[in-house]
């Protein structure tokens, strides 16, 4: 019996353990960047495509190809309720990370364009994933002017679930993401 007890304590210890150390993994993924962090994956050096070659914003958001090479950065700290595009006031300091490291890039360039991804989980149809994805981009752009940023210097759109970071049809707070791009040397304007 004694020693059914000390088995018992050690698997309750070891739930313990591993629960905290999946605390912590969860904590560290949200973690959010820097803004000297976000400004240096924003800032990275790009080939871009040549003036004669670049495209519409339009055109550039369906060229999965061209995003893909664009300097860009995930953001998933900024934690949308399951089924909103509503930024907790309690999340606006990360919202002015990301301005800090746009505008110091638009300090730089003030002709900088970024682009605005907003992202989903595969929970509900894609009409209205789609729908949720283009009020999350529009949500931050809106955030970000209040810390400054021009709208000019911003275009948005969503994705909805097309572009899974966990592929699962579950709920995955990881999927309900915002992304940036620098897309200056891919654009006309």
């Amino acid at each position: 019996m004694e020693r059914q007890k000390v088995i018992t304590r050690r698997a309750a210890l070891a739930a313990l353990v591993g629960a905290a150390s999946l605390v912590t993994s969860v904590a560290h993924a949200q973690s959010t960047p820097s803004a000297q962090s976000i400004e240096r994956s924003l800032s990275a050096p790009t080939k871009g495509l040549a003036p004669a070659k670049r495209v519409s914003p339009r055109i550039f958001k369906q060229r999965p190809e061209l995003r893909r090479i664009a300097p860009s950065i995930n953001i998933q700290s900024i934690n949308f309720a399951f089924g909103s595009d509503r930024i907790p006031q309690d999340q606006y300091w990360k919202v002015e990370r990301i301005a800090v490291a746009m505008n110091r890039i638009l300090q730089r360039n003030p002709r900088e364009v970024f682009l605005i991804e907003g992202h989903t989980d595969a929970v509900g149809s894609n009409t209205s994933n789609l729908a949720l994805s283009e009020r999350r981009a529009r949500s931050l752009a809106r955030q970000l002017t209040r810390f400054g940023v021009s709208p000019r210097a911003m275009e948005t759109i969503g994705y909805g679930e097309e572009d899974l970071l966990v592929q699962t049809q579950r709920e995955d707070w990881r999927n309900r993401r915002v992304a940036l791009r620098r897309i200056t040397d891919f654009i006309t304007r």
